[in-house]
């Protein structure tokens, strides 16, 4: 599989008249086609400021992302970028536009220039792939938050983007519209092969990912599979991360003598192993 996202020596400054705070640090990352990949770190390690930076809001200082083989820094291509790479962001009240659902969820196709008919075809599409389509009559300012963050999302899949960054797009959601967005979320994933970067501070979401990245200070801590980067429990803690309930249930009972292993992230694998025992 070709690499969608590249991140070469990537410094992100940012530059006040009297001062200068270096917010990325010589970053490097690529990330597959087909990929679903997380993204943590604690409050200012950067991984917001890096995805402003995929998505072209931002240009690296020093380095390069290249997006689709695409450079962020050349401006005649930030038009096709941003098509390429869809963003949701954290409060989808800033992403919605319209009075009514499917009117919002066109707006993006029909700034494109895409014909009425097909913009039709991708509005009731990217409905049901996030299970709403039966709130495309309703105002956007009448549903929860959950179903908001929906709109949002289909917004974007009407687009046809090949990736999507989600920049802490759960985080004002309550549980319940938190598995709901991650439901979505997986699902584009999984079913329609679109590589999702997903940017959360929930280490339960983070854990359904093929691969975790650890930012700190800017730079890139930890890198692998869920399992392989829960394991550094010390380490995360020593940065302020949590680690999932489960890892750290297994940590408490290897205390009290247990044969318990160091790698287990959901409750399954935690019921699983206790029958074992």
């Amino acid at each position: 599989m070709e690499n969608i996202i590249s991140v070469k020596d990537m410094t992100f400054e940012y530059v006040s008249i009297d001062s200068k705070f270096r917010a990325i640090d010589n970053l490097n990352l690529e990330v597959k086609q087909g990929e679903f990949v997380a993204i943590i770190g604690h409050n200012g390690s950067g991984k917001s400021t890096l995805s402003k930076n995929l998505n072209a809001i931002l240009v690296p200082t020093e380095g390069d992302i290249y997006i689709d083989g695409m450079n962020t820094k050349d401006e005649a291509k930030l038009w096709d970028i941003r098509q390429t790479a869809g963003m949701v962001f954290q409060n989808p009240d800033n992403q919605i536009v319209a009075t009514i659902v499917e009117e919002d969820v066109a707006f993006g196709p029909e700034n494109l220039g895409i014909e009425p008919k097909v913009i039709r075809q991708r509005v009731e599409e990217s409905l049901k792939s996030v299970g709403i389509y039966e709130l495309k009559d309703r105002q956007p300012h009448l549903l929860s938050g959950g179903q908001k963050q929906r709109v949002a999302i289909a917004g974007i899949i009407a687009m046809r983007p090949k990736c999507i960054i989600f920049d802490e797009a759960t985080a004002m959601l309550d549980p319940s519209g938190r598995k709901e967005v991650m439901n979505v979320i997986k699902k584009l994933n999984k079913e329609e092969n679109i590589t999702t970067l997903h940017i959360t501070h929930y280490m339960e979401e983070a854990v359904q990912a093929d691969r975790v990245v650890v930012v700190d200070k800017g730079k890139k801590l930890l890198e692998g599979t869920p399992k392989e980067v829960f394991k550094n429990v010390d380490l995360l803690k020593k940065i302020g991360l949590d680690v999932p309930y489960m890892t750290e249930l297994a940590g408490l009972l290897r205390e009290e003598g247990l044969d318990i292993d160091d790698d287990i992230l959901t409750v399954d694998e935690m019921v699983d192993k206790l029958c074992q025992l």
